[in-house]
């Protein structure tokens, strides 16, 4: 069965009132269909109760019911587009030639459509519009399908004004009724208006497209550097595992090696007992056999004899010798066990140094904020504190209490690593600080004064926190690996020789631009600001 939608055209499912689909559709006595709502507005409105179409007007106001039937179809017709209108693109307007309505046989194309005839013409049957006095005042415009659809549906005249309250076209009848009282405008005079904001419109709109196209550049490259970084880690990542796995392989050959030379070791300790034993057992079965034949010799004296040698004790006592596996498997396994617990440690810390070393940074010291005592070498990379005051310019960003220096590179984003060498030092401050931080007081090195800290005091490693935290470590830090996340709000602090983690400072909110800071304590070590080793 053919549905509404393939049965009826649109308009036959559209209210001449509002001039959409209808909603609860009622019929009038003479026929005719509205959604109850505008009918009911419509009669509301008016002095008389009359049919919007044809007119005709009804005494006493009649009693509306809802049209089941033309409701059904209305629904099933709405259903139908909007199924079909969400396949489809918005349409332009109609793009093909218009028609001439007065030819007869062959039909021209239309030059001109004329709004009070409701018809297209060619230029031939244009001709009287342009000679004739009554329809040269005929609105002529460029040519127009469908004429019908300038037409009012409730009053059936041409909607030549626009109403801006309600952002539709309305003709004259129209502003006495629904539109009453809105703003309404000539359609020439809103056109021009519109005209007016087009070229504002139209520059919006490139606007807007130069905008997403730039989002989309930086989205595909984006999507191009994290595939480049995947790579880069993946690499990196194989690399790890293959020379993790290298060492272990080299690991087994040596266990197996060492346990193939201990089953050496004792199967020749047991062969020599053997043979040993096989040796005795031997001589004893002689023995016996000697004696069988002595016990049945008559000569007496030759069997008490024989019999002493015979039974002569053997000394050595078996009774205790045995071949036991030095091997010690139990023990074996469990360092195997606390070897594997190491390597994922290893394959972890190796892993995500790699990560952080992929963001390293490029520093210098800054002789700009260095205390006047300090002497940074001519390539940036050391500084020394030479406990000589010198002659240094006045500078707003100088430390002027402290042995402290900053390094000239700051951030405001994203992730860095950089790498300091502490090797001889026996006092240090290692860490981050905020740009505001002040320079010219002996404050403490907490986070609410803007630093971010670790360090090494009276031989104790601390995070300088409020209370310090004491550090234990396995090892003395030769070189300290400084990993930041802006975004995030933490400072890591690592033993970049071993990889391992020693600190962080997380949760926190920064809003300024933060700087790499190296405080000395006393002694005259230098800093050393290390290159970072590459990622492959």
């Amino acid at each position: 069965m053919a549905t509404a939608s393939s049965l009826l055209s649109e308009e036959k499912f559209l209210c001449s009132v509002c001039l959409d689909v209808f909603t609860e559709p009622v019929s009038t006595p003479c026929g005719h269909n509205f959604c109850r709502p505008c009918i009911h507005k419509y009669w509301d409105s008016s002095d008389v109760c009359q049919c919007p179409l044809c007119n005709r007007t009804f005494s006493p106001r009649p009693e509306l019911h809802v049209n089941t039937f033309v409701s059904e179809l209305a629904a099933e017709f709405k259903t139908q587009v909007q199924v079909k209108g969400s396949t489809l693109e918005p349409q332009l307007p109609e793009t093909e030639d218009v028609l001439c309505d007065f030819c007869s046989e062959i039909k021209k194309k239309a030059v001109k459509s004329c709004l009070m005839c409701l018809s297209s013409f060619c230029k031939v049957h244009l001709e009287p519009h342009q000679r004739v006095a009554g329809l040269k005042s005929h609105t002529l415009l460029d040519p127009v399908k469908n004429l019908d659809d300038r037409m009012c549906k409730t009053h059936n005249k041409i909607t030549e004004l626009y109403c801006r309250t309600d952002q539709v076209c309305v003709c004259a009848l129209c502003l006495k009724t629904d539109h009453k009282g809105h703003n309404v405008v000539s359609l020439e005079e809103e056109y021009e208006a519109v005209m007016a904001k087009k070229d504002a419109m139209i520059a919006n709109i490139k606007k807007m497209i130069q905008s997403r196209s730039k989002k989309v550049v930086e989205i595909e490259t984006s999507v191009d550097v994290g595939q480049k970084e995947a790579e880069k880690e993946k690499d990196a990542s194989v690399q790890v595992f293959t020379d993790l796995i290298r060492s272990i392989q080299r690991s087994q050959a040596e266990v197996v090696e060492m346990i193939e030379e201990r089953h050496r070791a004792t199967k020749l300790k047991a062969e020599g007992f053997l043979t040993e034993l096989k040796t005795e057992i031997a001589e004893l079965e002689s023995r016996r056999n000697q004696l069988e034949q002595l016990s049945q010799s008559e000569d007496h004296l030759q069997f008490v004899q024989s019999f002493q040698t015979l039974c002569s004790p053997v000394n050595k006592d078996w009774s205790n010798t045995g071949v036991h596996s030095d091997l010690c498997f139990e023990a074996l396994r469990g360092a195997m066990t606390r070897l594997k617990e190491r390597v994922d440690e290893l394959v972890k810390a190796e892993i995500k140094m790699k990560r952080m070393r992929q963001h390293a940074v490029d520093l210098t010291f800054d002789p700009d904020t260095a205390f006047c005592s300090l002497v940074i070498s001519q390539d940036g990379k050391q500084v020394v504190d030479r406990n000589i005051d010198q002659k240094v310019p006045d500078n707003p960003k100088r430390f002027e209490m402290c042995s402290e220096v900053l390094a000239k590179e700051g951030f405001t984003t994203g992730k860095f690593y950089y790498e300091v060498q502490v090797t001889g030092k026996t006092e240090w401050v290692v860490g981050l600080v905020k740009e505001s931080v002040n320079r010219k007081k002996n404050i403490p090195l907490l986070v609410k004064n803007g630093y971010w800290t670790i360090g090494l005091d009276e031989g104790l490693y601390k995070a300088y926190t409020k209370p310090n935290v004491h550090l234990t470590l396995k090892e003395e830090l030769q070189k300290v690996g400084v990993f930041v996340d802006y975004n995030k709000g933490s400072v890591s602090f690592y033993n970049a020789d071993s990889k391992s983690h020693i600190y962080s400072h997380t949760g926190y909110k920064f809003t300024e631009k933060l700087y790499p800071y190296f405080g000395f304590q006393g002694d005259s070590a230098p800093f050393i600001i290390t290159p970072v080793p590459q990622t492959h």
